[in-house]
């Protein structure tokens, strides 16, 4: 049986169903969810029962996949999860019990409240991420996402026209920095240094034009820093208006897939004292943004 897209708006989000991702994936079906990646740049998948094994399993069908970064920059606590492969977006400490308000990883991860893009703080930097929800609260905790290609589209020529050519700085510290979760050693702060990625993009997939910003951009090359970063701000607040943005609500068992190279998205608030177990495998794109088409 062929799979079933869903769209959930004519260009961005679908629904996908039909198939068994725990089971082999035929090339058909792996061509197709593609497919609907690159027209809808979010696609989900309910009532889905998935080992961490039968993750990234399936994940390699889209490419290499990125070691997970909480590994570089949490070098000193337990983790509870085997595979550096897959990145623990939860509020589970190694003991899988709930973290304390004041756990150095909780702290680190409140980021993902700010609206962002995987990865994007690599020389490499994410192409698709794929997050997979083993326990979810009943309420709160959704993820919304913004669909860049058309909040690129929705810009004014001018504005087309100045931000051309111009690139960012991207850093995961900074992003941390805008909530002062600062205290990293030395060495971890080395190990993920900051990196180039232009501001607009072409999505390989669909061959449109993107922005690409988020809060791990820290500010334009070659401009003051208060312009840049106000400029970026501007780029945002402009793209996560109303008309380009979707929330998702978790479900136990969906898979959502985006894609990194066209969208942002961020978690939103929910009672922490709840269990909130998600796990992410997110694939590596061909190369820097820098030595891609503009």
């Amino acid at each position: 049986m062929s799979i079933t897209v869903t769209p959930t708006h004519p260009e961005f989000v679908a629904g996908i169903s039909g198939i068994d991702l725990a089971q082999p994936l035929h090339q058909t079906d792996r061509d197709a969810i593609e497919a609907a990646i690159n027209r809808y740049a979010v696609v989900v998948f309910h009532d889905q029962t998935l080992t961490d094994d039968q993750q990234i399993a399936f994940a390699r069908h889209f490419g290499p996949i990125h070691s997970s970064a909480q590994r570089a920059r949490h070098k000193s606590i337990k983790h509870r999860l085997v595979s550096d492969e897959i990145a623990d977006i939860s509020n589970l400490d190694g003991d899988n019990k709930v973290m304390d308000q004041t756990a150095r990883r909780r702290l680190d991860g409140l980021a993902n409240r700010l609206w962002h893009t995987d990865a994007s703080f690599r020389a490499v930097p994410g192409a698709l991420s794929m997050l997979y929800a083993h326990v979810v609260p009943e309420e709160g905790g959704d993820t919304e996402f913004a669909d860049l290609r058309a909040a690129y589209d929705a810009l004014p020529d001018a504005r087309k026209a100045e931000i051309d050519g111009l690139v960012a700085e991207h850093s995961i510290w900074h992003s941390r920095g805008q909530l002062d979760v600062t205290k990293y050693s030395p060495e971890e702060l080395a190990s993920l240094p900051p990196v180039p990625q232009r501001v607009v993009r072409t999505h390989p997939g669909s061959r449109r034009k993107t922005l690409y910003i988020a809060s791990h951009a820290s500010h334009i090359v070659g401009m003051p820093v208060p312009d840049g970063r106000l400029l970026l701000l501007d780029l945002i607040e402009h793209a996560t208006q109303s008309r380009f943005v979707h929330a998702h609500r978790w479900r136990r068992g969906d898979l959502v897939i985006w894609d990194n190279r066209c969208t942002m998205h961020r978690a939103r608030p929910f009672d922490t004292t709840k269990v909130r177990d998600l796990r992410r495998v997110t694939t590596r794109d061909v190369a820097s943004t820098l030595e891609q088409a503009a």
